[in-house]
């Protein structure tokens, strides 16, 4: 009777935690797996997107594209140029695998050629700075100048708060800008 009792127990004891355990805490674990894949599954499908902007053959210092997503669907974002860069876009955006759907948002800067000569303008005053010259010498540089009807406005990112400031200056002073928007980010912040 002792023995048998012992027996009991001792299943009792190193079964009850395999049985318990499942009912417990068995879907906290399998949570966070789905969130850490649906995280990476975010990051895989953002870096993708951001390739596929960057690599448009039309795509330059003069454009900002950007983009959100939300699930499948992909929201495309900014200004361009040429009004053949947006089509472009989300082309190269519905062609990624898990897109099931893009809004192209994108919105086609006016034809102006006042808005041309100030591009370049600006262009020069930022890039030909001796500080932010080295923000030119990637295939698209981080300084990004949108300009719409004769305003000016900064995007991309920048290395320190000095270099976004100096930017500003060197965009202000540029004859004919009626104002300059600042939408530099510094990286790391």
């Amino acid at each position: 009777m002792r023995k048998e009792r012992r027996a009991l127990l001792a299943v009792l004891i190193f079964a009850l935690p395999l049985t318990v355990a499942p009912l417990t805490g068995a879907s906290l674990p399998l949570d966070s797996q789905q969130k850490r894949s649906e995280e990476k599954y975010r990051e895989r499908l953002a870096k993708e997107v951001r390739h596929q902007l960057v690599l448009l053959p039309y795509y330059s210092v003069f454009d900002n594209l950007a983009f959100k997503i939300d699930g499948d669907k992909v929201t495309l974002l900014g200004q361009v140029v040429r009004p053949v860069l947006k089509d472009d876009a989300e082309s190269a955006v519905k062609s990624i695998e898990g897109v099931a759907a893009v809004v192209n948002n994108i919105e086609v800067l006016p034809l102006s050629p006042m808005d041309d000569q100030l591009r370049i303008a600006v262009y020069r005053a930022i890039y030909h700075d001796t500080v932010l010259f080295r923000y030119g010498e990637s295939a698209v540089p981080s300084i990004h100048i949108i300009v719409k009807n004769g305003n000016v406005t900064l995007v991309g990112v920048v290395d320190n708060e000095s270099d976004k400031n100096i930017a500003y200056i060197r965009a202000s002073g540029v004859p004919n800008v009626f104002s300059v928007k600042n939408e530099l980010t510094v990286a790391g912040k």
